[in-house]
């Protein structure tokens, strides 16, 4: 009997959605083009998924369209599920911080706007404290003059984005290349934080 709890476990999630997900948690990020921000955390283990999204408006249902030509106050975010058990929050953080540019208020490269923010959107206390703590840790450590802007702020709704926009970098790899490329993402991050 011992054997087949595992199996039986196994069963039961896959009949039941919602135990599959219960050991999942949420953590939400904001770090210019969504399109840019799925890719570094699809690579992690531990990831199960990552959508593209908005979040922090004051509008409901915002689309592309809105949220782009600015004044909903939501900015282009990346929601991502994980398995706390496999990455930790910490970990999510480090990989946020190394790919934004910590210092550009209202912007991210080529994006200009708060739609293009840089923010953590945490959805508890644990996770308040721990991203305060690594934006307070890299205050101290960071390789460049200029101050932090990047928001931590409470998760509000979050409003997946339209189904083009979901892993757009592997659906149309080539405009996503030349996007990434003409909008100085990496030339950029290679500045602040050096070689990857």
């Amino acid at each position: 009997m011992k054997d087949t709890l595992p199996i039986l476990f196994l069963l039961a999630a896959l009949a039941m959605p919602g135990l599959a997900n219960a050991a999942l948690a949420k953590a939400t990020f904001a770090g210019g083009c969504f399109w840019c921000m799925e890719p570094p955390f699809d690579k992690l283990d531990g990831v199960v998924s990552t959508t593209s999204g908005y979040i922090g408006g004051h509008t409901k249902n915002p689309s592309y369209e809105a949220v782009s030509a600015g004044g909903t106050g939501h900015a282009e975010a990346v929601e991502i599920r994980y398995d706390p058990a496999r990455v930790s929050y910490a970990k999510l953080l480090e990989v946020f911080w190394r790919n934004i540019d910590p210092v550009a208020r209202n912007r991210q490269f080529c994006d200009v706007g708060d739609q293009y923010r840089s923010a953590i959107f945490y959805h508890d206390a644990e996770q308040r404290r721990l991203a305060e703590q690594s934006r307070e840790a890299l205050a101290r450590t960071k390789p460049f003059p200029q101050p932090i802007v990047t928001e931590i702020v409470a998760a509000g709704v979050f409003t997946p984005a339209e189904a083009y926009h979901q892993d757009y970098y592997l659906k149309n790899s080539l405009r996503y290349k030349f996007y990434r490329y003409s909008c100085g993402r990496d030339q950029r991050l290679e500045e602040l934080w050096g070689k990857r």
